[in-house]
């Protein structure tokens, strides 16, 4: 059985995921405005990655016969100036994710939720993979600058990434 606190957690962790569905967006909105599609295409798909997390939380909770409650979403920045400061604020919003998604998974320890805690753990996972790609991105643009040759070349890799919904996760991507 899943407590109360527990459900006001998950519900304050969907507002949490589809404030940074409505962060990538902005992000992918603002690199198409300054000609960098590939830039615009990455964050999109990172919108759709965040709006999938969000699903899976709705989900959950739905199965776990508790109530969602959807809360008001803030207005996310609409410039971000350098593709490099960008990344950054990318990257340091992904931490505070998953020192969100920690204290959820501190919250199930110390409330013996074992169910909540195993439905987290693959958060845990992908908070690592998206740190982790935010940093190598970072990398790139430290390596190769943010002007000239070296920034197409990065906005033409990030182009090529598409939308790959996993296909290990049982019902909680669907809407009921």
């Amino acid at each position: 059985m899943i407590s109360e606190r527990m459900v006001k957690a998950l519900n304050g962790q969907i507002n949490k995921e589809m404030y940074s569905a409505h962060l990538y967006m902005a992000m992918s909105a603002y690199s198409s405005n300054i000609g960098l599609s590939g830039f615009a295409n990455w964050f999109m798909v990172q919108y759709q990655e965040e709006m999938l997390h969000a699903m899976k939380f709705y989900n959950y909770i739905v199965d776990q016969g508790a109530k969602v409650e959807l809360q008001a979403i803030e207005k996310p920045a609409q410039e971000f100036g350098t593709t490099l400061e960008m990344l950054n604020a990318t990257l340091g919003h992904e931490k505070f994710i998953t020192r969100s998604i920690n204290d959820l998974v501190d919250l199930a320890i110390e409330e013996k939720d074992h169910a909540t805690n195993i439905f987290l753990q693959w958060y845990i996972t992908e908070q690592i993979e998206e740190e982790g790609n935010d940093n190598a991105i970072i990398d790139k643009l430290k390596l190769a600058g943010e002007k000239g040759n070296g920034l197409f070349m990065i906005d033409k890799d990030l182009a090529a990434r598409v939308f790959n919904p996993p296909v290990n996760v049982p019902n909680w991507t669907q809407i009921r």
